[in-house]
């Protein structure tokens, strides 16, 4: 179990979508405030998902082959077969693009952009909502087939799923305490690093899709007929 959060949980922190989404956040007017309630709506999402799982299940992974557990493994390989097709759908785009030399190009350093200006007139409310409608949900469902096996009389499932969240929080973390210890620099060099992303932003997803949607394939299936 622990395993597969790690790596979800890094899929997740990984996701150019809402990192390019909070880069903006944070370079708005207060960004810094609006950072903060975005990690905390972020951070919100995944507790209660988490807190769901584990009401249903009463804390206590279901018995092998049992019903709930088979369920939670089909579940979990229809989301690994999801992710497959969308990393592959997205690279045979990416090559039809490449090959018609339609692939854009670098956008120019630190010019600020017309979204990050729409960004300045968002409320704190909005970063928030921002959050929860940017939150890699097929990644969350994945996570949450996995909480499924969670057995919450050990401590050390509990350090598991801190650590889950966190790691699926590290990268915005780490944006936004750059935002507080150098604010001076930090506007500049997040629109850069968010023009970064916009160029690899699909190299990253099929790889992220790819990489997880075989490794939850190969696991569900070796469990299901194991």
């Amino acid at each position: 179990m622990v395993l597969d959060l790690m790596l979800i949980a890094l899929a997740i922190t990984l996701d150019p979508l809402p990192l390019m989404a909070f880069v903006l956040v944070l370079a708005s007017d207060r960004g810094i405030w609006k950072g903060l309630v975005f990690i905390l709506s972020w951070l919100a999402c995944l507790t209660v998902v988490i807190a769901l799982v584990l009401a249903a299940t009463g804390g206590r992974p279901p018995p092998p082959k049992s019903p709930p557990s088979t369920a939670a493994l089909a579940a979990k390989l229809l989301i690994g077969v999801g992710l497959v097709l969308y990393g592959e759908r997205r690279r045979r785009r990416l090559g039809g693009l490449r090959g018609r030399g339609a692939v854009p190009g670098p956008a120019e350093p630190g010019a600020p952009s017309s979204a990050a200006s729409e960004t300045d007139q968002a409320t704190v409310w909005g970063a928030a909502g921002l959050a929860v409608l940017l939150q890699p949900w097929g990644l969350v469902a994945a996570g949450a087939t996995t909480v499924v096996e969670a057995d919450t009389s050990r401590f050390t499932t509990w350090l598991a799923l801190f650590g889950f969240c966190l790691l699926a929080t590290a990268s915005l973390l780490a944006l936004e305490l750059y935002g507080v210890f150098a604010p001076a620099a930090a506007r500049a060099r997040l629109l850069r690093l968010r023009a970064w992303l916009v160029r690899h932003q699909d190299q990253a997803l099929v790889t992220l899709c790819l990489v997880l949607g075989f490794w939850l394939m190969g696991k569900s299936l070796y469990q299901l007929t194991g």
